[in-house]
């Protein structure tokens, strides 16, 4: 494959927010299988939805205001990023067992992506990607 393709939604940071960027995620991956001519796997789909669906859900969790999510298919597999307006930088901590504070969501992107990268900017904010082979 020689060209990139690349989705790109901006959220208004709402609970709704998460399930549009699984909508999204959803028919970007059906649109790749068909670029690329061959199934990616149930495995690799599903891995992709969900880091999409949790990064999404961490920055209408942990950032106030809109967030966007940008999808792009090349060579060595999908590259996820979600930009948020909090300079925080995600990080990883012992999972709540009672559900009450979480803690999973991150510690499931951590294990799925081949690469998780924060990136500062643009403004206040951040980009968190995600690298998940194809």
């Amino acid at each position: 494959m020689n060209a990139n393709m690349q989705r790109h939604i901006d959220l208004d940071g709402t609970a709704q927010a998460p399930a549009q960027a699984r909508e999204t995620t959803t028919r970007f991956l059906a649109e790749a299988e068909r670029i690329r001519g061959c199934p990616a796997g149930q495995n690799t789909l599903h891995a992709v939805l969900l880091v999409a669906s949790e990064l999404v859900s961490n920055a209408v969790r942990h950032a106030p205001g809109p967030c966007s999510l940008c999808l792009t298919l090349h060579d060595g597999g999908v590259l996820i990023e979600v930009s948020d307006t909090s300079p925080v930088s995600p990080r990883l901590r012992a999972p709540d067992i009672t559900g009450r504070f979480g803690g999973w969501g991150l510690q499931m992107v951590n294990r799925l992506a081949g690469e998780l990268e924060t990136v500062p900017g643009p403004g206040d904010g951040k980009t968190v990607g995600a690298r998940l082979p194809w």
